[in-house]
């Protein structure tokens, strides 16, 4: 199977963007320096966690000041900005508290954030006056805004997480920062693949974690050729058909080919050796 490419960027969104936040400064101020933690740290999607690591200062400030921060009523761009920004932060925190990573379960890989136990599920975080788990903030948080490309906005730690920016997420470019991740997304081999000749749709298992709120989204925009098929297939096919070459197109129309969803890569997206540092 290759990875999809990309034939056309779509500019417009399926979602309406409000007009822009204006964020107070002190939330600007907080937002930039995380946006300088990733420019110096993350390329490509993955982390220098060792030299993060051993210069962590900055990072440990700024997720200190997540847990005062008031965002509850900010208009909705700041809000999805902040929340994501939170997460990505929470994560590298999280992977550096515990670098190198060495574990044993067999259930992930040796390197993986999967290794610490509780990472996502148990491990409390103070955000916004709340305690709240990175898997809290995933699925009872992000869900109120009903836009699934959020899910592929975090990194998650891991290769088959949505690829991590190397700019903080902004309320002003939102809308442009999401349409980028989802058009870069379906480019990837951990999002996205087709098999034309065993007949294969294969997609990141993000979607079928996430299956109602991309079914809401994006069930009712996939071609008439589909109609037959689940709400989530449709969303999946909806979700990359306007990337695909006219081949893949065809393919697609065909009606004929299985989706499956691919074993999410819990690999840690650690670059450190790879890149001199």
């Amino acid at each position: 199977m290759r990875p999809l490419r990309l034939s056309v960027v779509v500019a417009a969104s399926l979602l309406v963007a409000a007009p822009h936040a204006q964020e107070s400064s002190a939330d600007a101020a907080r937002r930039k320096s995380f946006d300088q933690i990733l420019d110096l740290y993350v390329r490509g999607g993955d982390v220098y966690y060792r030299a993060l690591k051993s210069d962590r200062a900055k990072l440990d400030g700024y997720v200190n000041q997540l847990g005062t921060a008031i965002v509850d009523k900010r208009p909705r761009e700041e809000q999805i900005a902040f929340w994501l920004n939170a997460y990505d932060a929470l994560v590298l925190r999280t992977v550096i508290d515990h670098y190198p990573i060495a574990g044993r379960a067999a259930d992930y890989p040796a390197k993986s954030i999967r290794q610490i136990p509780g990472a996502f599920e148990r491990t409390p975080h103070r955000v916004a006056g709340r305690s709240l788990t990175l898997d809290q903030i995933e699925k009872e948080v992000l869900p109120e805004f009903h836009d699934p490309r959020v899910y592929f906005a975090l990194g998650r730690g891991a290769v088959g997480g949505g690829r991590l920016r190397s700019e903080a997420f902004v309320p002003a470019r939102l809308e442009d920062q999401l349409a980028e991740v989802a058009a870069e997304c379906v480019t990837r081999a951990q999002c996205a693949q087709l098999d034309h000749e065993g007949g294969k749709m294969a997609v990141s298992s993000i979607f079928s974690w996430h299956e109602k709120e991309f079914a809401d989204a994006y069930g009712d925009k996939a071609p008439a050729a589909v109609a037959n098929r689940s709400p989530i297939e449709r969303a999946a096919v909806a979700f990359v058909f306007p990337k695909l070459l006219s081949a893949e197109r065809d393919m697609i129309e065909k009606n004929t080919f299985q989706v499956v969803y691919k074993p999410f890569d819990w690999t840690l997206n650690d670059l450190t050796g790879r890149g001199g540092r």
